[in-house]
């Protein structure tokens, strides 16, 4: 029995006679004699060879067979890229693969894990656009520094540029932190302090500061971060730093609190966490307490201190004339007259230390003072005392505030009851009793004025009747205000006829 295979012209034979192999065929076309031949063709354009049993051949027939494969066999610490025409591919660890020559080029590189997981800029350039398994791709840019990690163990610092790392079996990552921040958070920074020196030597700056210690670190002339006491910090090369000793001093100068409130929000924000500020404005004074004691007295301006290992408690004063206004006080008088009066008060500060060391509240102390004092001077007058001299009102409480307040270094400059407000039925009683004192008043008045004007119509007639020209002078008067009264007068004699019957008329 004879058998005949046909290999065409883009394929390769192997050839088994009962499954043991013979030879490889090229294209042809091949007889045999006998049922026990058999012949696998393999697709050269599929460039990899899947063989069954390859460990096999390979170790009884090697030789033969590596004249038309390219073998690739790599170890536990080994890797491999193939290059199969234009296209790439990977090959992990522990692997044996065979790949057709001849048809397609093809090339192998193994590659060592131990020795590094880095691949070979060249490659990274030839499989720029290709995706290939177990090689992780990372792209630093001009601004950033990248840090590789394998295993979340930092290993080296990486430089702007294209860089591809094996992955198999093992966690590859690359953080990267900008160049243009001087401040980025580090991972671990004391790790990468302890551990990796030459990495901090080459690219950063160690702030390492004592319990003494503050830092403020600025770059480019502008702070970027103020560092508490015993803190440590990396910071990108090319920062300033300028160490304060607070040991004996916590208070800024007033170059740093400029600097320190008018910066980066950031900044403004630390100097809020790390600063006790105070701003004491014109005509008023401040009082500052460390560590609960009183130290000093502040004048007008911002002042500021460092807050660490210490408390600080500051409260300012206005030394201003300043009013309290006591409301709606209801008081009855000595006659039991129920009374609601308004006072008001003008008072300044002379000495805030004394106030405030006797005084846990001066706006309610004053208030309370005076209250006592008004109900006193009210309650010892009758209403009408009240209503006729209000000052005198003023001046008793004025006396009793100046007496409290003195030893308080409070003075008392005006006293003052604004209001006196009267219940209804009190009001309409003396809206009655004013009427009626007005309404006498006034009928006085008018019998005054009448008297006044009889008297002088009495003398009037008296000179009258002496002196005939100015009874004539008064007649001509009436003449006139009579003549005002008429549209049109008729004369039918003389002026004297009509002076005549008018005098007659009016007798």
């Amino acid at each position: 029995m004879w058998k005949t295979f046909y290999i065409k012209p883009n394929e390769l034979g192997i050839l088994y006679h009962r499954s043991d192999f013979k030879k490889i065929l090229q294209p042809g076309t091949y007889t045999y004699f006998g049922s026990h031949w058999q012949v696998k063709a393999y697709d050269l354009n599929v460039p990899e060879a899947k063989i069954e049993n390859l460990e096999l051949l390979l170790r009884n027939h090697g030789s033969e067979l590596e004249d038309y494969l390219l073998i690739v066999r790599t170890a536990f610490n080994q890797t491999a890229l193939v290059r199969l025409g234009q296209n790439w591919l990977s090959v992990a660890p522990n692997q044996l693969r065979a790949f057709w020559r001849g048809f397609i080029e093809v090339e192998a590189h193994v590659f060592n894990l131990e020795e590094s997981l880095e691949l070979p800029s060249e490659f990274v350039q030839q499989t720029r656009s290709l995706v290939l398994g177990g090689i992780r791709k990372f792209q630093i840019s001009e601004s950033e520094i990248g840090l590789l990690y394998v295993q979340n163990n930092f290993v080296r610092p990486l430089e702007p540029g294209e860089y591809a790392f094996w992955t198999f079996d093992r966690d590859v990552a690359v953080r990267t932190l900008s160049r243009i921040i001087p401040n980025p958070d580090f991972p671990l920074e004391d790790v990468l302090i302890q551990r990796h020196p030459d990495f901090v030597a080459a690219y950063c700056e160690v702030v390492q500061l004592l319990s003494t210690e503050v830092a403020i670190v600025r770059y480019q002339g502008k702070a970027i971060s103020i560092l508490a006491p015993s803190s440590r910090k990396l910071f990108w090369q090319g920062v300033e730093v300028e160490v304060i000793d607070i040991s004996t001093d916590a208070k800024l100068s007033p170059r740093l609190v400029a600097e320190l409130n008018s910066g980066l929000p950031e900044v403004t924000y630390l100097a809020c966490k790390s600063l006790h500020l105070c701003e004491v404005k014109a005509q008023h004074i401040g009082l500052l307490y460390i560590n609960q004691e009183f130290k000093n007295e502040l004048q007008p301006g911002v002042h500021a201190w460092w807050i660490f290992g210490r408390s600080f408690q500051t409260e300012v004063f206005d030394l201003r004339q300043q009013a309290m206004e006591v409301s709606g006080q209801d008081i009855l008088s000595k006659d039991k007259v129920p009374l609601r009066l308004n006072l008001t008060a003008g008072y300044r500060i002379l000495d805030p230390l004394r106030a405030k060391n006797a005084l846990s509240d001066i706006s309610n102390f004053l208030y309370k003072e005076l209250q006592f004092a008004l109900r006193g001077a009210v309650g010892e007058k009758t209403l009408d005392a009240l209503l006729e001299d209000k000052g005198a009102v003023d001046t008793s409480i004025s006396e009793y505030i100046r007496a409290k307040t003195a030893e308080y270094g409070i003075e008392v400059a005006s006293v003052g009851v604004k209001d006196i407000i009267l219940p209804g039925e009190i009001k309409t009683i003396l809206s009655k009793v004013v009427e009626a004192e007005k309404a006498a008043q006034a009928n006085v008045v008018r019998r005054r004025e009448e008297t006044a004007a009889t008297r002088s119509m009495l003398n009037t007639a008296k000179v009258m009747e002496d002196n005939p020209v100015a009874l004539r002078l008064k007649e001509l008067e009436v003449l006139e205000r009579i003549a005002e009264k008429i549209e049109k007068i008729q004369v039918n004699g003389s002026l004297d006829s009509i002076l005549t019957e008018l005098i007659s008329i009016n007798r």
